[in-house]
């Protein structure tokens, strides 16, 4: 029965809330350090919730990997929309607004950055969700594209820059690009704003 309490509250906020639990258990097991080690017994052990609570939300493995992934990528997404729309409307402003909200989001917290860039390299449940994402973030930096040249020009120039950015964050995570944050947001900034 949904509406009745325990606590305080109610069955479904409970659910919502055993759901969170093991989305975050997900994100720190999906995005460690030393790759993606992430299991059923693995989430519940984290999330300190038996299988039971586990199986109340996914169906299994593989669809808890998703939801941690889809739930990352819409972080991100969000934090780059309200960055853009908080900022100036000049390009450069705008450019550096998305690309430092983003950074934080990614490399502050690097265990979202390895969910979002890295674990599709490797986990087999995500090999497609980072195709299947790149058209949602190349209409966000389509539409920071001055207008004048031809739509397909606008389009492959949006997923040029996501598939440069993607490289140099997957780059930067991996620790294979040692420079210091500041100058890689630069060096991001001049990729959009030149564009």
């Amino acid at each position: 029965m949904p509406g009745r309490t325990w606590g305080g509250t109610t069955l479904t906020d409970r659910k919502a809330a055993r759901r969170a639990q093991l989305i975050e258990a997900g994100i720190d097991l999906l995005g460690a350090q030393a790759g993606p080690a992430i299991s059923v017994r693995a989430v519940c052990r984290h999330a300190k919730l038996t299988e039971r609570y586990f199986y109340e939300s996914f169906a299994d493995r593989d669809e808890v990997v998703l939801a941690v992934y889809e739930h990352v990528g819409q972080a991100a997404r969000q934090v780059l929309i309200d960055a853009v729309e908080a900022s100036s409307p000049e390009p450069e402003e705008r450019a550096r607004a998305a690309v430092t909200a983003f950074v934080e989001l990614i490399i502050d917290d690097p265990r979202q950055g390895r969910v979002l860039l890295l674990a599709p390299l490797s986990d087999p449940a995500l090999s497609s969700r980072g195709v299947e994402l790149l058209p949602a973030f190349a209409a966000l930096v389509r539409g920071q594209l001055p207008p004048g040249s031809a739509e397909v020009d606008r389009d492959m120039t949006a997923i040029g820059l996501v598939g440069a950015l993607a490289n140099l964050f997957i780059a930067y995570l991996g620790g294979l690009l040692e420079v210091s944050r500041e100058h890689l947001i630069d060096h991001c900034v001049r990729l959009l704003t030149r564009a």
